[in-house]
């Protein structure tokens, strides 16, 4: 005890030397306790005590970098209260329920990419056929994935930029089939068409027939979840004064892999249903395992409604949407039936 209660106070210089020496070789050199004691001739319990000296006297800072972090408490609560099978909570740091500013937003979707791409690792298993819709959140998902089992991997809605051959959704699902060296099947097509007669057109075409072939195959997905009516929103943006208007009196709240869900998930048939190239809502309910993921810390009421529609078995969220949802909420019994008749299949 005296040696400890010594060594904690570093009253020596030799003895701050010495703590410097040993924590080199632990945090740099990730040297064992055992070597490090052998080495300078001490007991392996006076190294510990010379690193938990190290720390405590600034010799050794430690940092963590990544500012957030998963939330095992909510996320278990979260799927006992909505009947899912998996929920995950990122708990954002700093940004969590604050107006955060774009780069802030986009950071935070990527953490929450990050970690449905660790679910998906997970779950995942061979001779699965994952979708991926063309969503943010998907596109981090498939920045940070690194591993899975040899998988196809197909692309549930068409393309929303300009750009057929290189956009982002085209890119994820490559990556995402890369990494575990499964095939692409990809979507070169717009998302949105300028009328019923040249979308079914594209449909025929081989290569398009091909991947929507696959859809029914899907085994597990991953679908960004956000508001119907959010900014940048291709389903918004397409849709006439009319019919937002309409949508809107009837209760919109929500949009997912291209369909617009009112606030108990109920899909809602609107006039693009016969112009996009995408999953249908029918096809989306027969995946086993469709996990949504948030936009973060924004739309707690679309992904309320979303987890009501029953087309949901785990959700990736943050923790602000998680606690409004958890502790703001009055369970529903609507929502609950809804919920329970997915997760019990």
């Amino acid at each position: 005890m005296a040696e400890s209660a010594e060594v904690a106070a570093l009253p020596a210089p030799i003895d701050t030397l010495l703590a410097a020496a040993v924590a080199r070789r632990f945090y740099l050199e990730q040297r064992s306790k055992v070597e490090i004691a052998k080495e300078f001739g001490i007991s392996r319990f006076k190294v510990a005590r010379l690193l938990d000296a190290a720390v405590a006297h600034d010799i050794v800072r430690i940092d963590i970098t990544v500012p957030a972090e998963i939330d095992v408490p909510l996320g278990r609560a979260l799927t006992e209260r909505f009947g899912l099978r998996h929920g995950i909570v990122v708990n954002l740091g700093r940004n969590e329920g604050r107006t955060a500013s774009p780069a802030d937003q986009r950071q935070s979707g990527r953490w929450l990419g990050t970690a449905a791409a660790r679910l998906l690792s997970e779950i995942a298993e061979e001779g699965d056929v994952l979708g991926l819709d063309g969503s943010h959140a998907v596109d981090a998902l498939s920045e940070t994935v690194t591993r899975l089992p040899l998988c196809d991997v197909v692309q549930l809605t068409g393309v929303h930029g300009p750009d057929l051959a290189h956009d982002a959704a085209i890119t994820a699902v490559r990556r995402t089939a890369a990494a575990g060296g499964g095939r692409a099947f990809p979507l070169h097509t717009p998302f949105l068409l300028p009328d019923a007669a040249t979308a079914a057109v594209l449909r025929s075409q081989p290569a398009t027939a091909e991947t929507l072939d696959r859809f029914r195959l899907v085994t597990k997905a991953v679908v960004g979840i956000s508001a119907w009516d959010a900014p940048h929103s291709p389903v918004y943006g397409a849709l006439s004064d009319p019919e937002r208007e309409k949508l809107r009196a009837e209760g919109a709240c929500a949009e997912v892999a291209g369909h617009v869900l009112d606030a108990v998930g109920r899909v809602m048939p609107t006039e693009l249903s016969a112009r996009t190239i995408a999953v249908g809502a029918a096809e989306l309910r027969g995946v086993a395992e469709l996990i949504g993921v948030t936009a973060g810390g924004r739309g707690t009421g679309a992904v309320r409604a979303v987890l009501r529609s029953g087309l949901l078995t785990g959700v990736v969220t943050d923790a602000a949407t998680a606690r409004r949802l958890l502790w703001h909420d009055a369970p529903d019994d609507t929502a609950q039936t809804a919920v329970s008749s997915r997760s019990t299949e």
